[in-house]
């Protein structure tokens, strides 16, 4: 048997964390087992459901690398398939036509609860043969009235559920449409789906949708419920835990394989790993070790694995999404320093690639002013001599690399007998108007000749400045 599973995304609103954990959980099964990955848009919600959204879900998908096996089926071209089961179900005695209008059904809820009593429809025309002029019907689902739905969910064991507790749901609604509950079991039966991952908000309608494929005379596939994902202050996950689309990690300067790392541990793990290639996921993912409580959502983590992702990177695979993010700061990265360069200058120091980019921006723009705390503490009179000497140096390079750059420091500091300190922290200051950088030889190579020479002579002169006020 061929393992099939799915993900079958509502398009009315973007693929948030939530749904691409499971997107993953499912992707994951279905790679492990040699299986195959199906993608179906459920779009029968025409108000809520946007083009917008479609596309958010194929981006996400694309981005994170869940690539389908079959796919994208959209459930707004099967219509006539779902006319088709409905139709079976009534004649073959297993829905019917009902005539209550929903004021009707709502006044029989409302005295359900006065009692205590679980609210539900009470089956009035369950066995009606007559028909009522002037109303278009609701189509349900004739549950059945004894017995037992048991299930063993791969995640949580065994599941049972009293049919007593359920009502005859409606299948079609009063317009014709399908509901959900109708063309899910029919999308799952005629795609021939094996295991049916899911979020465990769908818990309540499997043994409805089971009963709907036990009619039908279909084999029950496997079912996995996903424990749902929380904020970690217990809260259900909103936008201020981090429920938020998954192309914003991307605009916020997240790897795909970071976001797919950390949620695949949402709720998942094997022993004390915590990274995990693709590959290593694929291998050692299997649904019995899914836990059964819900997972909270941790960003400082997230934070945590993203860089060590950035920090073990080939540099020129983050040069295309560090240009990104450098464009969207305004960079002119076609004339700026060499990408990989920077890339290998800030691996250590950034945890997302925004972050790379923010601290980037000192080798495009030039700065205004000298950051005032760290003039007064590095731009001294005793640094004149040491910036003096290293700014002819620099002009007589020919080589304007690393190594030689780095020379240049270490002579200068040698040659008049100061700690490489009381070099380097002026020369700092110098170049980037600040007391932070990263590695000086780095800085210079990046800023380039041309910038340098322009930089030094304005600390040179800064302190010159500040030596006449002090003097008169």
């Amino acid at each position: 048997m061929t393992i099939r599973t799915r993900f079958a995304p509502s398009p009315t609103g973007y693929l948030h964390v939530g749904g691409a954990r499971t997107a993953l959980f499912s992707w994951l099964h279905a790679k492990k087992t040699n299986g195959q990955f199906i993608l179906r848009i459920e779009d029968t919600d025409r108000e809520r459901s946007t083009e917008a959204s479609v596309q958010a879900i194929f981006d996400g998908m694309e981005w994170l690398g869940l690539t389908h096996d079959e796919g994208p089926f959209f459930q707004t071209d099967r219509f006539p398939r779902y006319m088709e089961i409905i139709q079976q179900l009534l004649d073959q005695g297993d829905a019917y036509h009902c005539y209550c209008s929903s004021e009707q059904v709502e006044a029989v809820r409302e005295e359900q609860r006065a009692n205590k009593q679980k609210p539900r429809y009470n089956g009035k025309c369950r066995h009606r043969t007559d028909t009522v002029e002037g109303v278009n019907p609701v189509v349900r689902f004739k549950n059945p009235e004894q017995g037992v739905v048991i299930f063993n969910d791969l995640v949580r064991g065994e599941i049972s559920i009293s049919n007593e507790e359920l009502d005859d749901l409606i299948i079609a609604r009063s317009n014709g449409t399908p509901t959900y509950n109708l063309t899910v079991v029919v999308d799952d039966l005629d795609m021939n789906m094996t295991h049916i991952i899911r979020g465990d908000d769908h818990i309540n309608n499997t043994p409805r949708q089971i009963n709907i494929m036990k009619a039908l005379g279909a084999q029950i596939p496997s079912f996995a419920h996903l424990p749902m994902i929380l904020g970690d202050d217990g809260a259900r996950l909103s936008k201020r835990h981090g429920a938020v689309s998954v192309m914003q990690y991307r605009d916020d300067g997240f790897l795909p394989e970071a976001l797919l790392n950390y949620l695949v541990r949402l709720g998942w793990s094997h022993g004390d790993q915590e990274i995990f290639s693709r590959e290593e996921m694929i291998e050692l993912f299997d649904l019995k070790d899914v836990n059964r409580t819900a997972s909270a959502f941790n960003t400082e983590k997230l934070l945590w694995i993203n860089q060590q992702y950035i920090m073990s990177a080939d540099p020129d695979s983050l040069t295309a999404p560090l240009a990104d993010q450098l464009v969207t700061l305004g960079c002119d990265v076609e004339n700026g320093p060499d990408l990989r360069e920077i890339v290998i200058t800030q691996q250590e120091r950034a945890k997302t690639l925004k972050e790379m980019a923010e601290k980037s921006l000192l080798f495009y723009n030039d700065y205004e002013a000298f950051d005032e705390k760290a003039a007064k503490k590095s731009l001294k009179a005793a640094a004149l001599e040491p910036l003096e000497m290293m700014l002819g140096k620099f002009e007589e390079l020919s080589d304007w690399s690393k190594e030689p750059l780095h020379q240049v420091i270490l002579d200068t500091a040698e040659v008049l007998d100061l700690k490489l300190g009381k070099v380097a922290q002026p020369l700092r200051v110098a170049l980037t108007g600040t007391s932070v950088s990263p590695a000086l030889d780095a800085t210079l190579l990046l800023l380039g000749k041309k910038l340098c020479l322009k930089n030094i002579p304005r600390a040179i002169e800064f302190i010159k400045a500040k030596i006449v006020a002090q003097e008169s």
